[in-house]
């Protein structure tokens, strides 16, 4: 059976050193990369580009609202991609989710990047949203659903527990590595999660430890990747 690698990070429009992020990114050999805040602003696709380019991965998505990026291993093709904006809250960042429908080593599933809002109200009613559009996905393209990205609180508020009635937590499954995913320098709270269908079977879920990459994280992005194995029933 393919085991997929699928790796979650908010990658703060590239701010930081992008040495490390791409040192990072090369060690945990991904087929598939859900990043959050992309950048969006000022030459926003050639930066985009300069990463796909340094991590050998190909860009799958190249849509500028919202922030938000898929990219795609070698072994990875990608068959649709799919852009939404979801509602509008005044005054607020406006969100947005991507998805695509991806075969791995003869695997199909499709695989979605979001990044969820600071105020609880509209992080809630948004991962309502993402979860109606994702279950259409899903019976579109007959093929399971995998869901990572920064969802902005941790497992026990209102949109984690609703993603997570939906789909499995991944480090709650499988737990790999280490929890925490915020700060990358002082690590305390998980708001970074991968959630996967139930017709995937989680075998590991996590922000890997090994020391080179625990030494790259402060200076790659404010958060910390989150490394999920897969492998589909």
């Amino acid at each position: 059976m393919t085991t997929i690698r699928l790796l979650s990070y908010n990658i703060r429009s590239m701010r930081d050193d992008r040495a490390a992020l791409a040192r990072v990114i090369n060690r945990l050999e991904p087929d598939v990369v859900c990043v959050q805040e992309a950048p969006r602003f000022a030459f926003w696709l050639r930066k985009r580009r300069w990463l796909a380019r340094e991590v050998s991965l190909g860009l799958a998505v190249r849509r500028r609202p919202a922030g938000l990026e898929l990219y795609a291993g070698r072994r990875t093709a990608l068959l649709h991609r799919g852009h939404r904006l979801l509602s509008s809250v005044p005054g607020l960042h406006r969100r947005g989710l991507v998805m695509g429908l991806f075969d791995v080593g003869g695997v199909r599933l499709v695989v979605a990047s979001v990044h969820l809002d600071l105020l609880g109200g509209p992080r809630l009613r948004h991962a309502e949203e993402i979860v109606k559009e994702l279950e259409r996905a899903r019976e579109r393209f007959d093929a399971p659903v995998v869901l990572a990205g920064d969802i902005n609180e941790e497992p026990g508020g209102a949109a984690w527990d609703f993603l997570a009635e939906h789909f499995q937590d991944g480090y709650l499954v499988a737990p790999a590595g280490e929890g925490a995913t915020y700060s990358s320098s002082a690590p305390r709270t998980r708001i970074d999660g991968v959630f996967a269908d139930p017709g995937i079977e989680v075998l590991s879920c996590g922000v890997p430890d090994e020391p080179e990459l625990l030494a790259d994280y402060p200076d790659a992005t404010d958060h910390r990747p989150i490394l999920a194995e897969l492998r589909v029933r």
